[in-house]
């Protein structure tokens, strides 16, 4: 991972990122804001965050039953070990990692899995942006953050409806990609990648149904409101005090700018976009920034320190891991692993 020039791009972005969000402060007022904030609210903040947590594995557990029922119980600590994942390795990885690990234990296609991780990763998306729509009247976005949102909107749309086009579609889409497959893939290599092909079409059923999506986008409310409260309750470590909605808006651009290529756990790219909207809801350079840090910090340092501990309970290796991540660097998923 550290040879691929990816990553010191990422890196490269995200010290600049860090650099811009840090700009103008004095790093001592910084560290005194941050050692007089009262700590005892991360715990209530911890412990709703991994609430959230447990309705992601609902969901993904939910999205699944077409190809597999998993029960959420079963799911829980994969979808930590994913959070970690992607804490600890660039690309979003975290993401193929769940879906590979997922393939390990229970056997389930992995173009299934991954196709549901990356579905779940669109509602999402989509559920950020009715945030931002729903909270920019009562605050203006930075000039240069609006200017970016019709690429986040376009992005989202546009992968939502290629998912809809593909699961309400699947027999010509089977037809379109046996084709190309028959004409454009080795003979050795047809067979893995037509399962492959199989398995993403069966895991994007789910959108076949009204129902279905409604209780799917239902549960992504939930989640990322869940997500906001952990937001308000970590801002009262703090003496500044901003509306719920400012922490909707917060939040959906926080995780839209996490979207921009970074280093591992989106450094950088988290801190300036939280740091600017702070600023535009009138809290102090210092204040706004020092909560962002925080923020940022619980958001890592408590699914990551679980996820190693589920590593070990469920006797996943860092050679499982790092598998994951460099299948998904090389883009051979469908000549290194094949579902059933």
């Amino acid at each position: 991972m550290l040879k691929r020039w990816q990553f010191w791009v990422g890196v490269i972005i995200s010290a600049v990122f860090l650099y811009l969000a840090l700009g103008g402060l004095k790093l001592r007022d910084v560290w005194e804001t941050l050692r007089s904030a009262n700590y005892w609210w991360l715990v209530p903040g911890v412990a709703v965050y991994f609430v959230a947590v447990g309705f992601r594995s609902w969901r993904w557990s939910y999205v699944l039953r077409p190809v597999q029922r998993v029960s959420a119980r079963r799911l829980f600590p994969i979808v930590v070990i994913g959070y970690m994942g992607n804490n600890v390795y660039p690309a979003r990885a975290g993401e193929f990692i769940r879906a590979y690990i997922l393939w390990k234990k229970a056997g389930i296609n992995i173009g299934s899995t991954l196709t549901t991780a990356v579905l779940e990763r669109v509602f999402d998306g989509l559920m950020m942006l009715l945030f931002v729509f729903v909270a920019l009247p009562f605050a203006p976005l930075p000039e240069d953050l609006r200017r970016h949102m019709p690429i986040f909107t376009v992005l989202m749309v546009s992968a939502a409806a290629i998912f809809f086009v593909l699961a309400m579609l699947p027999e010509q889409m089977r037809r379109l990609y046996t084709w190309i497959i028959d004409r454009a893939v080795p003979q050795r290599f047809r067979q893995p990648i037509h399962g492959l092909a199989d398995g993403v079409l069966r895991g994007l059923q789910i959108l076949r149904s009204g129902r279905d999506v409604f209780i799917v986008f239902g549960v992504t409310l939930v989640i990322w409101l869940l997500e906001t409260v952990k937001y308000w309750l970590v801002m009262h470590c703090f003496d500044f005090r901003v509306s719920f909605l400012a922490l909707m808006l917060v939040n959906g651009v926080v995780n839209l700018a996490t979207i921009i290529p970074s280093a591992p756990a989106y450094l950088g790219t988290f801190d300036k976009a939280g740091s600017e909207v702070m600023i535009r809801f009138g809290v102090p350079q210092t204040a706004g920034t020092s909560y962002i840090l925080l923020l940022h910090a619980v958001l890592w340092l408590p699914v990551t320190a679980l996820g190693f501990f589920f590593m070990w309970r469920e006797s996943v290796s860092w050679q499982d891991l790092g598998m994951a991540a460099r299948i998904k660097e090389q883009g051979r998923e469908s000549q290194q692993v094949t579902g059933t």
